[in-house]
């Protein structure tokens, strides 16, 4: 069995910076509520999905704020006024489609995906994570079980992949975070540390926990600035280690269970897709929603 997961929030913002300003009848703003019900159908149409949900984040800030006041403080600060209320919209979209929905209060969306990925390995399915999200890296597995799927750029990673793109293996993903920093989550790194020389430390030493604060350590280790990097981790090691903790997902979010009967995709509830486009002034993109595959 094959298990969809889809990250809205990362294709509601890149809808919202792609389309051009659309207001429903009333006046409210909807371009990236449409754009985001056009990539649904796309992936409803080429997937072909059986069993999907679709996760949100529960709002624009989570437990990682109270670890760290500065945690996706940009985005916060600068959520467009028009955007702001298209994300409950697109929650209405996502139904209106028949996909489940799942949320969690003080959590974000990748830790409900997180959660969910385990209990579906559990129960022997296979899950492919739809998001272009590099923390949800973190998730793909040895064994090709967990992959993660770019919808916009049509790419798919498996290990291999994350290890080519990144250098480093998908379990490394929260060392590498925290070596090299996250501008989209306002993450600091750790100074000197690029892509290249943190997927060298972490080849060599396996986490940040490893990394040697003393040159010595380094010995035989083909890095340029071995010395700094020592110097560095030592000045750093411990917000290092916090960065981490905030760029781990959570894999036991209270109240999200996988029980698969809850993630069949059984197609869009009559009338209620074309009933929301007609009050949002969607036109007819009604029209192209597509049959549910059968379940066997």
């Amino acid at each position: 069995m094959q298990v969809h997961l889809v990250d809205g929030h990362v294709y509601i913002f890149r809808a919202y910076f792609s389309m051009p300003e659309m207001l429903a009848p009333d006046g409210t703003p909807t371009q990236a509520a449409y754009g985001f019900a056009n990539t649904l159908l796309r992936f409803l149409s080429e997937r072909r999905p059986t069993h999907l949900v679709c996760c949100f984040d529960f709002g624009m800030s989570s437990f990682r704020n109270d670890v760290f006041p500065g945690y996706k403080a940009s985005r916060v600060d600068e959520v467009p006024e028009d955007l702001a209320p298209q994300f409950e919209m697109c929650k209405q979209v996502a139904r209106a489609l028949g996909l489940p929905v799942f949320e969690a209060a003080g959590y974000e969306a990748d830790d409900v995906i997180a959660t969910l990925v385990d209990g579906l390995l559990a129960e022997d399915c296979g899950v492919e994570v739809v998001s272009s999200d590099k923390d949800l890296s973190q998730l793909v597995t040895e064994d090709g079980r967990v992959r993660l799927h770019d919808l916009q750029r049509e790419t798919t990673l498996d290990a291999d992949g994350v290890r080519e793109k990144f250098g480093v293996d998908p379990a490394q993903i929260p060392d590498y975070l925290a070596l090299v920093g996250d501008k989209v989550d306002d993450l600091p790194g750790v100074p000197g540390y690029g892509k290249k020389s943190a997927a060298v430390a972490l080849g060599a030493f396996g986490c940040i926990d490893g990394i040697p604060d003393e040159l010595a350590g380094w010995e035989g280790v083909t890095v340029r600035g071995a010395a700094r990097l020592a110097r560095e981790i030592a000045a750093h090691r411990e917000q290092a280690l916090q960065i981490r903790e905030l760029a781990t997902v959570v894999r036991k979010v209270p109240g999200i269970r996988s029980d698969l009967s809850d993630l069949v995709w059984e197609g869009a509830p009559a009338g209620a897709f074309e009933a929301l486009c007609n009050e949002l002034g969607w036109g007819r993109i009604a029209d192209r929603v597509p049959r549910p595959p059968r379940v066997r």
